[in-house]
């Protein structure tokens, strides 16, 4: 196979976003590159309201993170978090020496108040139990072989692991299990997609969103039976409404798909009326279909569906959506702003003629 380009191969190769693991901040395995293409074709932009687009630790690194969850959170044993200690009230201040609490002031406070220190000894055996846990679960990283280091997240299953964790691994043998099995069938797979589109790299051992990137862009429409089916893994891995639809979108623009495009925001009222509706803002869905260099009819379309006037304008300036800058114009009745934009046009355009009939209407009470 031949070498393809650079922006041609970014989902597979690198990321600004770092993953997160049960380690220090400086782990190498933090270190490890991520699939750009995915991460570039749904990027949240890093002042993304949190309220718009959930954030999600892009963890692509080939070995095996389980840690792949929407708004993740540090495991409580993570070295340097903060850890979930039973609150105590009424605890005098303890007196410091340096930067740090004095040792010696917390013993005597937990030695007079007998069930503080029933506490403590709890958390520090249960956290001694965890790290442990952990660092066997870890050895998977020095299983090569699928198949054996599948076995042995199987063999993990059974360990006592505090609640959210247990999840993370169960979770971590359940996908690289599918993972083994659409690999196995992918490359055999004679569908035109894969003629058109060559795989570039395996999906082994890649994290849950890249999954599910490879999952809409290769295997979209398949039955929810089928594990490789988009609807299959969302379920699966309780995969957000709009982690999913961030997804989905970035693989259908990326293939110019547009219909499919159209399908994830379709919806219809109890009168059977179809309109389309997102769970993430219509303006970041613009950003998105610009991205893959969507034709001017279907960006048109999508800046009209923005709610904010301002960011409506200011989309279809950007974009160069004319007709959108037309009408908003002349809604808010701003004579001027139409002269100034029609100077932009080509002159006998359709965009330029249809300023003029409207600078021409009479009817028109104009503001300025």
């Amino acid at each position: 196979m031949t070498r393809a380009k650079p922006e041609d191969d970014e989902y597979w190769n690198s990321s600004k976003f770092k993953a997160f693991t049960f380690d220090d901040e400086d782990d190498e395995f933090s270190q490890l590159k991520e699939s750009k293409r995915a991460v570039n074709s749904i990027l949240v932009d890093e002042d993304e309201d949190e309220d718009d687009v959930e954030r999600v630790s892009w963890s692509g690194e080939p070995v095996g993170s389980i840690s792949w969850s929407v708004k993740e959170t540090a495991s409580s044993i993570r070295s340097g978090s903060e850890q979930s200690f039973p609150k105590i009230d009424t605890t005098p201040s303890l007196s410091k020496q340096g930067s740090g609490y004095s040792l010696s002031s917390l013993s005597i406070v937990l030695m007079a108040r007998d069930v503080a220190l029933r506490h403590y000894v709890h958390y520090l055996k249960e956290m001694g139990e965890q790290k442990l846990l952990l660092m066997h679960y870890k050895e998977h990283l020095n299983i090569k072989d699928e198949g054996r280091r599948r076995d042995f997240l199987k063999s993990c299953l059974s360990l006592p692991f505090s609640q959210d964790d247990a999840t993370h691994v169960q979770d971590h043998y359940t996908l690289l299990e599918r993972q083994i099995i659409i690999e196995a069938s992918d490359k055999k797979a004679d569908a035109e997609i894969f003629k058109k589109f060559p795989r570039k790299a395996s999906i082994l051992n890649m994290p849950i969103i890249t999954t599910l990137y490879y999952s809409c862009f290769y295997h979209y429409g398949e039955s929810e039976g089928t594990f490789s089916s988009p609807s299959n893994i969302r379920k699966t891995f309780r995969i957000s409404e709009k982690q999913y639809i961030l997804t989905a979108l970035g693989a259908r623009a990326k293939l110019k798909s547009w219909f499919d495009v159209d399908s994830l925001f379709n919806t219809k009222n109890w009168l059977g009326y179809t309109k389309k509706k997102s769970p993430i803002g219509f303006h970041r869905v613009v950003d998105i279909l610009h991205k893959n260099s969507a034709p001017v009819q279907v960006l048109q379309e999508y800046v009209n569906l923005i709610d904010d006037p301002d960011l409506k304008l200011s989309g279809a300036l950007k974009y160069k959506c004319h007709d959108v800058v037309i009408n908003t114009y002349r809604d808010l009745k701003d004579r001027q702003q139409l002269i100034v934009y029609r100077e932009k046009l080509e002159r006998d355009s359709p965009e330029y003629r249809k300023i003029q009939e409207l600078l021409n209407n009479v009817q028109i009470r104009w503001k300025n």
